[in-house]
């Protein structure tokens, strides 16, 4: 869940009070015609150098002048994530390719990766053949709409165990099936926070309460199952709800027709959900079970990758060779924490085990940050 981080309330009370404070966008300069448009993020303003773009496939280039690491986000009505830039850290710079139809959008910097952001109004207007009349980008995402399928097709039953379980006052049963139900759940993330507050409901950490939002979901029946003496007697309505929100997801995540370019961003999020929750313990910091989530945020990535295959290789066939070599050295690095069917907990390892992780990501991490502008490419 991108939405939330261990951030002090300080900063919270920051980033509230400067939420009118984004910088002048009335600028229409030549960004609108099709180059990179400029936005300098900083702890307080959010600086979006043009409020207008031609549809179609618009750049922005993200620099982070503040002391927080931070996001960049293109939201549609309803908070509709069309666009997403993470783990933006102080003095860098990140891109963000983005298909965009014509209608009203919002741009918004979150400081700290936290609350509802610094937000400015976009237009987008005219009309631009999709991205999808690329026969192959068109089978790019009618591949991966199959794999999201699969997924949730197992998702669902399996989310029901849990409940199930958890409702029954069964902890040994519900804690072996937190990580599993949760595989599934891990590797089309990209495609479930495309929903509003959908994600945060089912995968928020406890920091959602800072934002305003109920601890609910996963990791709120984590914590009571992983309590020093498990009472789940009250958490018949949260897992009841988490069994509701799933089925919802579940629907919309089918029912998405997606732009290749949220596969591209999509391979790069899963991976920077691994270097800012999975690496650092953060994201199952009751249950420790970070590995299973790592692995399956990897899996998700190397299947939106596979989709975009074939016209990787025919545009750039040196970064498919890049990435395959990447992919097969994350596999190799975590295959040495597997445990039986399933993997070591996050405190069994060491320092020095984290960095190799840690290295094994990031190596991946800078090819796949490229498939983007391949994908984008006239």
């Amino acid at each position: 869940m991108r939405n939330s981080r261990l951030v002090t309330l300080a900063a919270v009370g920051l980033l509230g009070g400067s939420l009118a404070a984004c910088g002048d966008s009335s600028d229409s300069s030549s960004d609108a015609a099709g180059g990179p448009i400029v936005v300098k993020a900083s702890d307080t303003a959010c600086e979006v150098a043009s409020a207008s773009a031609g549809a179609g496939t618009s750049v922005f280039t993200v620099t982070n002048g503040g002391n927080k690491v931070t996001e960049f986000y293109v939201y549609a009505a309803g908070d509709r994530i069309m666009g997403e830039v993470e783990n933006i850290a102080p003095g860098l710079s990140r891109e963000l390719h983005v298909e965009l139809p014509a209608g009203s959008y919002e741009t918004a910097c979150k400081p700290g990766m936290i609350g509802k952001g610094i937000r400015s109004a976009f237009t987008v207007s005219g009309s631009a053949a999709p991205l999808t009349a690329d026969a192959k980008l068109a089978d790019a995402t009618a591949s991966y709409s199959r794999y999201v399928k699969s997924q949730t097709e197992a998702l669902l039953p399996k989310t029901e165990e849990f409940v199930t379980a958890v409702k029954a006052g069964e902890v040994d049963k519900a804690k072996a099936l937190f990580p599993i139900t949760r595989t599934y759940w891990e590797r089309i993330e990209p495609v479930a926070e495309i929903f509003g507050d959908l994600d945060p409901r089912i995968d928020g950490r406890e920091e959602v309460i800072e934002e305003g939002m109920e601890f609910t979901g996963f990791h709120r029946l984590e914590k009571d199952l992983w309590a020093t003496t498990p009472d789940l007697g009250k958490d018949g309505p949260i897992a009841d709800q988490l069994l509701v929100d799933v089925k919802e997801i579940v629907v919309k995540a089918n029912a998405e027709t997606l732009s290749p370019l949220q596969l591209a961003n999509g391979a790069k999020g899963l991976l920077d959900e691994v270097a800012t929750g999975k690496i650092t313990g953060e994201e199952d910091r009751y249950s420790h079970t970070d590995l299973w989530d790592f692995n399956a945020n990897v899996e998700g990535s190397k299947a939106a990758i596979a989709a975009l295959r074939p016209v990787l290789e025919e545009r750039d066939a040196a970064l498919i060779t890049t990435l395959d070599t990447e992919f097969a050295n994350v596999d190799t690095v975590l295959t040495k924490y597997r445990d039986g069917d399933g993997w070591k907990l996050h405190n069994q390892l060491t320092p020095a085990d984290l960095k190799g992780l840690s290295d094994a990501i990031n190596a991946l991490a800078e090819p796949i940050s490229k498939v983007a502008a391949v994908v984008s490419q006239k």
